[in-house]
């Protein structure tokens, strides 16, 4: 388990982070979001190590061994090549233990046909893969992972997420992203920072249950401006957004209030209704939601 009690870092007397006290469960794949400078990367530096807090205390129920961390633009020396970078990774975390995790962790990154180019001639999404190969290679019981995907492909976005995915129950995994879809799609537990506050910590499924507005999506095969208009005068309507051609995605305070309204208010402005569905709420819902 990773624990922070209290947790204070100032910067010139600003505040980055402001009482921060966070539970991860172990094996747990724990997502943190927040706009930029919400303290982010400083929360996952301390847990890391690699700068202390102004007060506040920091517990994780593994050694410094087995602690592994990816920042969010790896950097490495431009003369060795990808396996030597991964075979020195393997050997600083576990001596004499490397065997054959070299090959398959180059494997899981992408990089099988790379591994004996030099990293100087990697580009950006590459050194991003040789990042990650370097972290799981030790096979850690904690992965602290800053935007692990941010430089990546859909193909090597997909692959991050499978990896941080089969990790669930053999390491505790904290990994921030800007891509709430990703969190959203991998995370069983995530916290929200905002202006280095924390706002929300839990179960991703409570959040998502519990915090959104509800939300519907109306097809329409005529008169959507006028419907769009009318819905936007109903004082329990929050939002109203057009979508596609022939959709309007209507935010509400309440299930009740379209329940009782929105079928009304749709036939009083002469709209032809193809279908009204309700929709499952995304993280990004609830983020724009809590942070407003």
């Amino acid at each position: 388990m990773i624990s922070t009690t209290g947790l204070v870092k100032e910067y010139a007397g600003t505040a980055a982070l402001d009482g921060v006290s966070l539970t991860v469960p172990t094996g747990s794949v724990f997502g943190l979001v927040g706009p930029n400078g919400a303290g982010k990367t400083t929360l996952l530096s301390i847990l890391a190590g690699l700068r202390s807090p102004t007060s506040g205390s920091v517990a994780i129920d593994a050694p410094p061994s087995a602690i592994a961390v990816l920042p969010d633009a790896p950097r490495f020396d431009p003369w060795l090549t990808g396996r030597e970078v991964v075979g020195l990774a393997a050997r600083l975390a576990a001596p004499g233990r490397e065997g054959g995790g070299v090959d398959r962790s180059l494997g899981e990154a992408g990089l099988t046909e790379a591994a004996d180019r030099r990293v100087g001639g990697y580009s950006r999404g590459m050194l991003q893969r040789l990042g990650i190969a370097a972290t799981v290679v030790s096979d850690p019981a904690v992965m602290l992972l800053d935007e692990p995907a941010s430089a990546l492909d859909p193909v090597g976005r997909r692959e991050v997420l499978d990896l941080v995915r089969r990790a669930r129950g053999k390491a505790t995994v904290v990994f921030s992203s800007h891509i709430l879809a990703d969190v959203q799609e991998v995370c069983d537990h995530l916290a929200i920072l905002h202006e280095g506050t924390l706002l929300f910590q839990g179960e991703a499924a409570d959040l998502l249950a519990g915090r959104a507005e509800p939300i519907y999506l109306v097809r329409i095969r005529s008169g959507r401006p006028a419907a769009a208009a009318a819905l936007a005068r109903r004082p329990w309507v929050t939002e109203v957004v057009e979508a596609g051609d022939r959709d309007l995605r209507i935010r509400v305070a309440t299930v009740e209030d379209a329940e009782r309204g929105l079928v009304a208010a749709l036939a009083e402005a002469g709209a032809a209704v193809i279908s009204i569905q309700p929709q499952a709420p995304t993280l990004e819902d609830v983020f724009l939601e809590v942070t407003s």
